[in-house]
């Protein structure tokens, strides 16, 4: 059931934003793009915290250590 709601959800949304005239359309991306930016932020840091990216960070140090990086 909260599967068929969120696609209901989906679809109105899709519908609604076919039928935005083109200024309200840029308004509508312009919006969404810094909403999923923060987004995207929000999760990053998140997972920062959760410690998801040590394993990451301590190969990159490793690399680094060992001269295996190139200077950008």
């Amino acid at each position: 059931m909260h599967d068929n709601k969120i696609m209901t959800t989906i679809q109105e949304i899709e519908n609604a934003l076919a039928s935005l005239p083109e200024e309200k359309l840029v308004e509508f991306r312009n919006w969404y793009s810094q909403f999923d930016e923060n987004r995207w932020d929000e999760k990053f840091v998140q997972d920062v915290h959760a410690g998801k990216l040590d394993e990451l960070a301590e190969e990159a140090l490793r690399d680094f250590d060992s001269n295996r990086c190139t200077e950008l």
